[in-house]
Parts: structure tokens; C-alpha cells; sequence
């Protein structure tokens, strides 16, 4: 899997007798894991569209995906996490 392998992870171990095959092995399933992470359909799953210029809120992935690729901003418009 070579995905992303321009990223910089720092991997705390605090289990010295690990080998380094058994490390290698923990970094590829941190890879894949933030891989899925930050698709930008499960960004959008995860966001939500708070416009208040018109004072809606939108959750639909389409309308969110849109906000988060749009060059030029909207005053009073803001992306926010559901949680």
C-alpha cells in the first residue's frame, strides 16, 4: 500500500524488544487507517455547513463537499464538525 508515503508520522514505542518489521507493520496500518480518515467523502460525512447569510444548516455531503472545494469564501459561512 503506497498511498500516501509523503506524510511524517512520529511513533512512540514504548516496547523496546518490538523488531523492526513488527514496526514497519504498525506505521503501514496508521497509513491506511488516516488514509480513510481523510477522504474527503468521510470529511464531509463528518461536517456540516452552517450558513448564516440565509441562517440554514446544511448536512447533505453534496452541499458540504461543495463549500470545503470552493476557491472563493462566503462571508458568514462555516464548516463544522457534528460532533
Amino acid at each position: 500500500m503506497n498511498r500516501n508515503q509523503h506524510r511524517d508520522l512520529l511513533v512512540l514505542i514504548n516496547n523496546e524488544s518490538k523488531s523492526r518489521d513488527a514496526i514497519d507493520q504498525e506505521v503501514e496500518w496508521l497509513h491506511d487507517v488516516l488514509y480513510h480518515v481523510e477522504e474527503l467523502e468521510n470529511h464531509c460525512r463528518a461536517h456540516e455547513v452552517i450558513d448564516l447569510n440565509r441562517y440554514k444548516i446544511y448536512t447533505q455531503t453534496g452541499r458540504v463537499k461543495k463549500a470545503v472545494l470552493r476557491k472563493d469564501f462566503k462571508a458568514f459561512e462555516f464548516v463544522c464538525n457534528k460532533n
